[in-house]
């Protein structure tokens, strides 16, 4: 199934919120505490996503992937900033962060993650970040893609999430360049 990658518009909170739950309810299944993820407001969520859009600035972008056969259905998304924290977790180990990416668990393995991070990354490079990191719950499957794209562990941390502590690891790419070359367009794509 054909997908294309875009900017997102305001108008796609609710949908990206949509993908947002439903990612989280499977990828952090048995991670996160199950009252959590059940709980989660897609109302609140679709609020924050087109509040972020309307009012960010040009260092931040959100990507959407959309169906060829649906071209209103998003099926995953991801976004990109200049990195905001200092110290542990940000500045120290890149310039540019990619905070999210989340695709439908019935349209992952078909390059969508990839397409999505190549965005993200060629954004960032694009607002002059020479490098790039993103942060993984330790026990989250995508460590696994984001390691195979060239993404090295640089640090971990514990975090709260739902009353629960968890650990989240960082993983870099510097230079940028490693990144998109992991992400490029092959005839096997």
């Amino acid at each position: 199934m054909n997908t294309c990658i875009r900017r997102a518009r305001p108008e796609d909170a609710a949908a990206i919120a949509a993908v947002h739950v439903a990612a989280w309810q499977d990828a952090y299944a048995g991670l996160l505490p199950h009252g959590y993820l059940a709980e989660l407001s897609q109302r609140r969520i679709a609020a924050g996503y087109g509040h972020g859009m309307l009012t960010r600035r040009g260092e931040e972008a959100v990507f959407v992937a959309e169906t060829a056969a649906d071209p209103r259905r998003i099926v995953g998304f991801a976004s990109a900033r200049k990195v905001r924290r200092t110290g542990l977790g940000g500045a120290d180990f890149a310039e540019g962060e990619i905070e999210t990416l989340y695709v439908l668990t019935d349209y992952r393995d078909r390059g969508i993650g990839r397409r999505l991070m190549r965005a993200s990354a060629a954004h960032l490079a694009a607002i002059g970040c020479g490098s790039a990191m993103l942060w993984v719950l330790s026990g989250n499957n995508a460590r696994f893609f984001y390691r195979h794209l060239g993404g090295r562990p640089v640090a971990r941390e514990a975090i709260q999430v739902g009353g629960e502590a968890v650990e989240q690891t960082a993983l870099a790419w510097n230079p940028i360049e490693t990144l998109l070359a992991a992400t490029a367009f092959t005839q096997e794509s």
